[in-house]
């Protein structure tokens, strides 16, 4: 099982749930290009390449069927990979995201984009404002994104280590600026087929059930879920829950039995 993350996230965003899941399967959870202890990559945060780097990942590792959960800036790549390789990825999951490129989301959108879109598209802009102001503003996006509710405090603290300094910045931005092409690579990738691995959209505070009415129109296997009073960060808010969705649908599947990988 592949876990991809989102901003202002790493590996850690899996922590609750991690444990649970690693009973019945081998669990890969890594850093995303430029978060973490990844390489601060100077390019190739699209989503495409994105799906690149995971494949790479599941090869090296000698996976050769995976379940692919992704959320946030994780999505993306985690659809685009399930569209490539149907024959890899056997179950997905997608969640709290928006697709560039799928109609569906207009209700959402009504009021334009989130303001962070546009301040961290910008190049240069947000790093060069940020900058030493990192903790603060990972705070806010943490307790927005669990209602208030906050996150454990190691977990919080990994986070902003990670997230701290201007090219940890820029390769954190750098994902919402490739979102046009990322938005162009989704749309090609639809036009020129469907999705056909089963799939599961979970939803929660703010995104709901706008994801799963973009993927309705493409997908052949697609359920849907919204996880009641739970924040942006469905993993560390609402872990239980998750794993009441995640557990039954991905069931035990080829080399389940594991321990978790991580890193």
């Amino acid at each position: 099982m592949l876990l991809l993350h989102g901003f202002p996230h790493t590996w850690q965003l899996w922590t609750r749930v991690m444990g649970p899941l690693a009973v019945r399967h081998r669990v890969i959870a890594p850093d995303m290009r430029g978060a973490g202890a990844s390489t601060r990559a100077a390019g190739g945060y699209d989503a495409g390449t994105l799906a690149c780097d995971a494949e790479v990942l599941l090869d090296a590792l000698g996976v050769r069927s995976a379940a692919v959960v992704g959320i946030d800036a994780g999505t993306p790549p985690a659809f685009l990979l399930a569209m490539r390789r149907p024959d890899l990825v056997r179950r997905l999951v997608v969640m709290e995201s928006l697709l560039g490129g799928l109609p569906g989301a207009e209700e959402f959108l009504a009021q334009g984009a989130p303001w962070w879109f546009g301040f961290h598209a910008v190049p240069g802009l947000a790093e060069t404002v940020l900058t030493g102001h990192e903790a603060q503003y990972v705070d806010w996006f943490l307790g927005a994104g669990s209602l208030g509710e906050g996150v454990d405090p190691a977990v919080r603290d990994a986070f902003v280590r990670a997230y701290t300094g201007t090219d940890a910045l820029r390769c954190a931005f750098s994902y919402y600026r490739a979102l046009p092409t990322s938005s162009e690579q989704i749309a090609a990738a639809v036009a020129g087929g469907r999705l056909t691995v089963p799939a599961m959209a979970v939803g929660a505070r703010p995104v709901g059930r706008a994801l799963e009415r973009q993927l309705r129109p493409v997908a052949d296997h697609l359920v849907g879920h919204v996880i009641e009073d739970c924040g942006h960060i469905i993993p560390l808010h609402r872990p239980e829950a998750l794993l009441r969705l995640l557990q039954p649908f991905l069931g035990s599947g080829p080399g389940a039995e594991g321990s978790p990988a991580r890193g």
